[in-house]
Protein backbone atom coordinates (compact mmCIF):
# COMPACT_ATOMS: atom_id res chain seq x y z
CA UNK A 1 0.00 0.00 0.00
CA UNK A 2 1.44 3.39 -0.95
CA UNK A 3 2.14 6.10 1.59
CA UNK A 4 1.23 9.76 1.47
CA UNK A 5 4.58 11.50 0.87
CA UNK A 6 6.19 12.14 -2.51
CA UNK A 7 9.76 10.88 -2.99
CA UNK A 8 10.89 14.54 -3.00
CA UNK A 9 9.25 15.11 0.40
CA UNK A 10 10.98 12.02 1.80
CA UNK A 11 14.40 13.18 0.53
CA UNK A 12 13.95 16.80 1.66
CA UNK A 13 15.02 16.32 5.32
CA UNK A 14 17.87 13.83 4.78
CA UNK A 15 21.20 15.60 5.42
CA UNK A 16 23.34 12.66 4.18
CA UNK A 17 22.19 9.34 2.84
CA UNK A 18 22.13 6.80 0.05
CA UNK A 19 19.29 6.39 -2.47
CA UNK A 20 19.41 2.75 -3.60
CA UNK A 21 18.59 2.12 -7.25
CA UNK A 22 20.01 -1.38 -7.71
CA UNK A 23 20.86 -4.33 -5.47
CA UNK A 24 23.26 -7.18 -6.27
CA UNK A 25 23.57 -10.66 -4.83
CA UNK A 26 21.73 -12.33 -2.00
CA UNK A 27 22.67 -11.57 1.58
CA UNK A 28 20.02 -12.26 4.18
CA UNK A 29 20.51 -14.72 7.04
CA UNK A 30 16.99 -15.89 7.83
CA UNK A 31 18.04 -17.19 11.27
CA UNK A 32 19.68 -14.02 12.62
CA UNK A 33 18.09 -11.46 10.30
CA UNK A 34 21.47 -10.03 9.31
CA UNK A 35 21.33 -8.41 5.87
CA UNK A 36 24.13 -7.36 3.54
CA UNK A 37 23.99 -6.67 -0.21
CA UNK A 38 25.95 -4.91 -2.88
CA UNK A 39 24.25 -1.74 -4.08
CA UNK A 40 24.47 1.20 -6.43
CA UNK A 41 22.50 4.41 -6.48
CA UNK A 42 22.78 8.12 -5.76
CA UNK A 43 24.21 9.99 -2.79
CA UNK A 44 21.89 12.36 -0.92
CA UNK A 45 23.22 15.66 0.48
CA UNK A 46 20.95 18.24 2.11
CA UNK A 47 17.85 16.62 0.66
CA UNK A 48 19.17 16.53 -2.92
CA UNK A 49 20.37 13.64 -5.10
CA UNK A 50 23.97 14.62 -5.92
CA UNK A 51 26.20 12.00 -7.58
CA UNK A 52 26.27 8.34 -8.63
CA UNK A 53 27.58 5.75 -6.17
CA UNK A 54 28.61 2.23 -7.21
CA UNK A 55 30.11 -0.85 -5.60
CA UNK A 56 29.07 -0.20 -2.02
CA UNK A 57 27.60 -2.56 0.54
CA UNK A 58 24.49 -1.82 2.55
CA UNK A 59 24.00 -3.75 5.77
CA UNK A 60 21.64 -4.03 8.70
CA UNK A 61 19.27 -6.41 10.41
CA UNK A 62 15.91 -7.21 8.80
CA UNK A 63 13.98 -6.80 12.05
CA UNK A 64 15.62 -3.43 12.71
CA UNK A 65 15.19 -2.35 9.09
CA UNK A 66 11.43 -2.94 9.25
CA UNK A 67 11.23 -1.09 12.60
CA UNK A 68 13.22 1.81 11.14
CA UNK A 69 11.05 2.50 8.10
CA UNK A 70 10.31 6.15 8.75
CA UNK A 71 8.56 7.10 5.49
CA UNK A 72 6.69 5.39 2.67
CA UNK A 73 6.26 7.11 -0.68
CA UNK A 74 3.11 7.56 -2.70
CA UNK A 75 4.87 6.32 -5.85
CA UNK A 76 3.84 2.65 -5.84
CA UNK A 77 3.23 1.66 -9.47
CA UNK A 78 2.64 -1.92 -10.59
CA UNK A 79 4.76 -2.41 -13.72
CA UNK A 80 5.94 -5.95 -13.02
CA UNK A 81 5.70 -8.67 -10.39
CA UNK A 82 8.34 -6.93 -8.24
CA UNK A 83 7.61 -3.37 -7.17
CA UNK A 84 7.95 -1.06 -4.17
CA UNK A 85 7.35 2.59 -3.33
CA UNK A 86 10.15 4.86 -2.16
CA UNK A 87 11.04 3.82 1.41
CA UNK A 88 13.15 5.65 3.96
CA UNK A 89 15.00 3.26 6.27
CA UNK A 90 17.01 4.98 9.02
CA UNK A 91 20.16 3.58 10.61
CA UNK A 92 21.57 1.24 7.96
CA UNK A 93 25.29 0.92 7.30
CA UNK A 94 26.76 1.96 3.93
CA UNK A 95 30.34 0.92 3.25
CA UNK A 96 32.63 1.31 0.25
CA UNK A 97 35.28 3.49 -1.31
Amino acid sequence: MPGTQTPEQILADIPNGFYVLSLMGFGANMVTGDYSRGASGLWIENGELTYAVEEVTIAGNLREMFKNISAIGNDLIFRSSVTAPTLRVDGMTVAGA
